[in-house]
């Protein structure tokens, strides 16, 4: 099994236009691949200017708010590609697409690191920001898996936010209940 490292990639438009989503990350020897789902806007931006940036950040809130439509970051200039990197990021890594292998549902795009930085110590992870970004890998995937799991999984990653959440990881686990609750809603409404 490959190793994967969950991030926040930004991607630019052929105007400029930074665009930021979080993804999982695979490792592939001397590689990192990025697989956005069809149709995205990462996936378009890549395709116009084969560049991205990850940043590495300790505030789960930007996964969340990624996925509940808060997408408005403070970035900075990446210093050695045409792209930006959230100013909240540890670090980060500015990758360069050398190839794309084809899919229906998600390309792979093969990139090679050109540049990294550390921008501030990191200084660990709770329990609580590991369940929140699990949390936002179930509500990136609400219309794919069983509700049984969801709900399940959800049942274990509340025990972690009741027992290490700070004001942002509750303010993150929040934002993504209020997916969840509309998917229930929504749910409870079908016939």
């Amino acid at each position: 099994m490959p190793k994967i490292v969950e991030t926040i990639v930004t991607t630019t438009n052929a105007q400029g236009d930074a665009h930021i989503a979080p993804l999982g990350l695979i490792e592939d020897s001397a590689y990192w691949v990025i697989g956005p789902f069809k149709p995205s806007r990462t996936l378009d931006n890549l395709r116009a200017v084969p560049f991205a940036v990850a940043s590495h950040t300790q505030d789960v809130r930007v996964f969340a708010g990624c996925l509940t439509g808060r997408k408005t970051w403070p970035l900075k200039p990446a210093t050695k590609i045409d792209g930006h990197y959230l100013a909240a990021a540890q670090s980060h890594w500015e990758l360069k697409v050398t190839s794309i292998i084809e899919d229906d549902t998600r390309p792979k795009f093969k990139c090679k690191l050109v540049h990294q930085e550390i921008h501030a110590p990191f200084e660990g992870l709770n329990r609580a920001q590991a369940a929140v970004l699990e949390c936002a890998v179930l509500v990136s995937r609400l219309h794919m898996l069983p509700a049984e799991k969801i709900e399940a999984e959800l049942k274990y990653l509340e025990i972690a936010i009741s027992k290490t959440a700070g004001a942002e990881e509750l303010e993150a686990w929040g934002w993504l209940m209020e997916r969840v609750d509309a998917w229930r809603d929504a749910a409870a409404k079908k016939p």
